[in-house]
């Protein structure tokens, strides 16, 4: 049997609030195959983000292990966790999370920049991928200048610029009409499960969880189909 791409077991995470502790996850466990389109489905404040947050390694676990295409994420250190996110991983918020003093094309370029990537080749790459967003003539341009649509559409670059195996999107259509959510799900589809990456989605949207190939929920802190 082929060892799983992603393998989530037994995750555990609980934020203090006041003299309390607040179970955001309880034994989550998720196994996914290379290539595979994950939605995790869940009501506001049911753990989503947090989930994320833990497979990023953005926020450490309580107990519990994450394993991505066989490097254990839950033994590295921050540092570790940190090089390898910007290496594998690619983040994209529901509110876009573009730096407003650079331009597309530089916020497109910063995670081949901290990768170190030869500055010809990132660059070749960025605008290789604001064409394939549809942002080709845009890359001057602030994001203050953009419409949601377009903000997500750049996000949608810069996550993949650095060639992620792994794509998590928060939420991603959550700020979008549903006209404009449902082209950045197409994009979305096509740039990552058709290019052979895994991509977790989480959202509250039937429509959006449509996309995947598989939809678990998030309830009472753990994944059930």
């Amino acid at each position: 049997m082929a060892t799983p791409f992603i393998h989530l077991q037994s995750l555990t995470k609980a934020y203090r609030e006041g003299d309390a502790l607040r179970h955001v996850l309880r034994d989550a466990s998720l196994e996914s195959d290379r290539g595979e389109f994950i939605a995790i489905v869940g009501k506001s404040g049911s753990g989503k983000s947090t989930l994320l947050n833990l497979i990023s390694g953005i926020d450490a676990l309580d107990s519990g292990s994450i394993r991505i295409d066989g490097c254990q994420l839950s033994s590295l250190d921050e540092a570790q966790s940190t090089l390898y996110r910007r290496r594998h991983i690619g983040f994209i918020f529901q509110f876009f999370n573009l730096i407003p003093t650079l331009t597309v094309l530089e916020n497109v370029l910063l995670p081949l920049e901290l990768n170190d990537a030869p500055t010809t080749e990132a660059r070749a790459r960025a605008r290789e991928l604001l064409d394939a967003v549809g942002l080709g003539d845009r890359e001057r341009t602030f994001p203050d200048r953009l419409s949601g649509g377009e903000q997500q559409r750049v996000a949608i670059a810069r996550a993949l610029a650095h060639d992620p195996t792994l794509v998590l999107a928060d939420e991603p259509t959550g700020n979008l009409d549903e006209t404009t959510g449902k082209l950045i799900l197409d994009l979305l589809d096509r740039l990552t499960r058709q290019a052979g990456k895994n991509l977790i989605m989480v959202t509250h949207s039937a429509e959006a969880a449509a996309y995947a190939d598989r939809v678990l929920h998030l309830r009472e802190g753990r994944l059930v189909p």
